[in-house]
Parts: C-alpha cells; structure tokens; sequence
C-alpha cells in the first residue's frame, strides 16, 4: 500500500481483535521468522505484521526526519487506516515499541492496548545511543558491511543470550542480507528517533505490557523502569534468562486475550 509518500507491504493472519506488530531497527517480517522474540501465529485475534519504512521489501525515502518513531507512528496509524482497523493493540519490539508509544500518544482513541518488547534508550539514554547509530552509518558507507559486523562481534548478547552459540551468527547474516547503502541511512534515520516526552507517556491510560531483559545496553532496563514509574497501570517483566525469555509469547497471548475480553 502506498502510505504517507513510501510503498509499505503488510501480511494479516487470523481473526478477531487487531494487534499490529512493528519490529526493530535493521530487521524486517523475513528477519524476525528467522527467530522470534515472540511467535505472532499464537496470539489471539487478527495480527498485520508490516515491514516499516526502509526496511524489508518496504519502500526507503530520502528524508531522515521520516525515520524518526513519531513518524513511523503516523505510517502505522494510516497503515492501520487503510486495513479498516479502526482500534488495535499497537505491538512491537525496540522500534517497533517505540513507534507504539508514539501512535498511544497521537491517537489514543484508537490504541486498546500496548505491548512493549525491549524498550530502546530514550531520553537521557538516547544522545549516545543515537551517535552509535551515526558511526555505524559511516563504518558501512567508509569500510563496508563486514567492518561494522567484525565490532559488533566484540559486543555481548543480552543476558538471556549469553549462551547461544549463533547469536552473532544470525545478527552477521541479517546484516549482511540488507543493501549496505540502505543499511547506513535506515540507522542514520534512527539517530533522530526519539521516544514520547515523559509528559506525553504518562497521559497514556491503555493497558500496557512491558517485557525487558537485562544486560542490554541498546534497550536497557532503566527505559523498562521509567514506563514503570509513568504507567502504573504497566505490567513490567524483566528477565535474564533464556527460559523466561520463551515465555514472552505466553504473556502476551495472555494480555492480548484479556484486554480482548474486558471490551
């Protein structure tokens, strides 16, 4: 569908309450099957999955402020428009949490609910994070693809990862599936995302569900945390380990159910 100025491709499966799934920074539908944080064919009601703008087999646009999280807000919320969703749970992990937040904060009319998978930096957090994206970007546009890989091999997994023996594995190949020049400017496009202002959060009176993990720098647990303290209508889980990570899909078929059944 052409939504807001870029060509963006959608699936849909199932039937009953919308969710709407956004996935990270760098990943895609085909990127995220390869192994799910959380198995979207067992949660209730009708799931559109979608590949956000500039990633997967959606359109990239020249304008860097498109990338910001407000703005992929607005694509999801027109997206959502043009699939006939009036209200649904605004889904994702990272990014795509974040892009939720957004679209809680610009339409909260239309939000039922929220499930937020691994946070990203925000706030105080976010400067650093963001330059780390803009020396990524010149990394792949300066060196190439494999430099970027080679560093990001130094880096440990998230604690509930620390004993998979192909977590750099599957990350090398993901990056390695993109187009080195989309790459660079899908992360520079991050370096001016931003999550809503405390203010804008703490005005969000939906359910919410937030599942973090630990040892995670990119998505640390102080965002996790801060949500906590702005949402006491949050439900928080913080793991760091593998066992309660496979448990994330089960929390939020469970969730997705009961907001499904308080309507």
């Amino acid at each position: 569908m052409r939504i807001r100025g870029a060509t963006i491709v959608a699936e849909q499966h199932g039937v009953g309450i919308d969710v709407v799934w956004g996935h990270g920074l760098t990943q895609s539908r085909a990127l995220e099957d390869r192994r799910p944080l959380i198995d979207l064919s067992m949660l209730p009601g009708r799931v559109t999955r979608y590949d956000a703008r500039g990633h997967g087999e959606s359109e990239s646009t020249p304008e860097l402020a498109a990338y910001g999280w407000d703005e992929l807000a607005l694509d999801q919320l027109e997206l959502a428009t043009s699939l006939g969703i009036e209200r649904y749970v605004a889904a994702g992990a990272s990014m795509g949490a974040a892009t939720a937040l957004h679209a809680a904060v610009l339409s909260p009319e239309r939000i039922r609910a929220l499930v937020l998978v691994i946070p990203p930096t925000g706030w105080e957090t976010r400067s650093e994070q963001a330059d780390l994206y803009e020396q990524g970007a010149r990394v792949i546009e300066e060196h190439g693809v494999e430099r970027l890989i080679a560093a990001g091999a130094l880096l440990a997994p998230p604690d509930p990862l620390v004993d998979d023996p192909d977590f750099h594995a599957r990350r090398a190949a993901a990056m390695r599936s993109w187009d080195p020049a989309r790459l660079a400017h899908a992360m520079r496009g991050a370096t001016v995302a931003e999550l809503p202002t405390r203010v804008d959060i703490a005005g969000i009176s939906c359910p919410v569900l937030v599942l973090a993990w630990t040892g995670d720098p990119g998505h640390p647990v102080s965002t996790a945390d801060e949500l906590q303290r702005l949402l006491p209508q949050a439900r928080v889980h913080i793991d760091s380990t593998v066992d309660g990570v496979v448990g994330w899909t089960r929390r939020v078929a469970e969730f997705v159910a009961a907001v499904d059944d308080s309507d």
